[in-house]
């Protein structure tokens, strides 16, 4: 002790230390763009604590984790895992998937760290959805297998884009353009944001301008503009749709979590009446998921729960392999 444990997105990266007790100590939140390698990153937040020299760590990253090397979707870092754990002298190096962590965190949360959205119940020990928009749209699962949950590593966000409306379909035309595969993540993010307000300009025959995500919330949730108003509509149909069909396909009748930092971004613009009556829209099957819980994740940094999680049962099984 203590651990190193980090949650890396394609915008930030945000470190802790978990104590002998488990507390979570130390955090910090570094931009990615400020640092131009995965190690260094980590090297930047060590250099700033006054602790014991860490051994072991595990970092969850907004990126499939399958073997040796990685390659971040929505940011340049590259690298190989055993040789950063060598170039930093930990003992245990762990990396896992982000999804996969926040999935473990889910069943850490207590009621006050999550915002009903909706009907439906969450049922103990069934099998749960989760799914987050942020820099890119993460999903995963938990499914209980007997006393332990296992978590889903998915790359769910990837899947195509499947419009449900009109306005949908013409949305999918305009980003076609530019796009020739259209996956849900494309819209169902932060920059996905960007993509639906251009393509609604473009639709009312105006041009595209420059905008932030950031300034499409705030002047959503001020109803300053109108086609800002308009995307953060349409981006919480999309959501509840996708949320729907997840729910669908894990059979989640323990509810779909929905964490990612671009619903907290909208704020009071994000419409949760649309979004629950668009997860619900699936025809024959409108009850089936009527019965199903949506939820929002409020808990603050809930991944680095669940990399500590990961981390302790990693450490716990070499032990008994030993």
């Amino acid at each position: 002790m203590p651990r190193l444990l980090a949650d890396i997105g394609g915008t930030h990266a945000r470190f802790a230390l978990a104590a002998a007790d488990g507390a979570l100590t130390a955090s910090m939140v570094l931009p990615c763009a400020d640092h131009p390698t995965f190690e260094s990153a980590i090297r930047h937040y060590l250099a700033a604590q006054e602790s014991p020299a860490v051994r072991d760590a595990a970092i969850a990253i907004a990126n499939p984790v399958d073997g040796d090397a990685i390659r971040m979707t929505n940011h340049h870092w590259a690298f190989s895992i055993e040789a950063t754990r060598r170039a930093l002298g930990f003992d245990t190096l762990l990396l896992l998937n982000d999804f996969t962590a926040l999935a473990l965190a889910l069943p850490l949360l207590d009621a006050r760290e999550l915002l009903p959205i909706g009907g439906g119940a969450r049922r103990p020990d069934m099998t749960i959805g989760l799914v987050g928009p942020g820099t890119g749209l993460g999903v995963s699962g938990l499914v209980r297998c007997g006393p332990r949950w296992q978590a889903l590593a998915s790359e769910g966000g990837h899947t195509s884009f499947a419009p449900v409306d009109d306005r949908e379909a013409a949305i999918l035309t305009v980003v076609r353009r530019d796009f020739p595969h259209v996956s849900s993540e494309r819209l169902i993010s932060g920059p996905g944001l960007v993509l639906i307000h251009d393509a609604l300009r473009v639709l009312q025959g105006l041009p595209k301008q420059p905008i932030t995500p950031a300034t499409i919330a705030a002047a959503a949730q001020s109803a300053d503009c109108a086609i800002c108003v308009e995307t953060a509509e349409a981006f919480s149909g999309m959501l509840g749709s996708f949320a729907g069909s997840l729910a669908l396909t894990l059979g989640a009748f323990g509810g779909i979590y929905l964490g990612g930092g671009v619903i907290a971004g909208l704020g009071s613009a994000f419409d949760r009446d649309f979004f629950r009556s668009r997860f619900e829209a699936k025809g024959r099957f409108a009850g089936y998921l009527a019965r199903i819980a949506t939820v929002q994740i409020t808990a603050v940094n809930p991944a680095l729960r669940g990399v500590a999680a990961a981390l302790a049962d990693h450490l716990n099984d070499d032990r008994r392999r030993g």
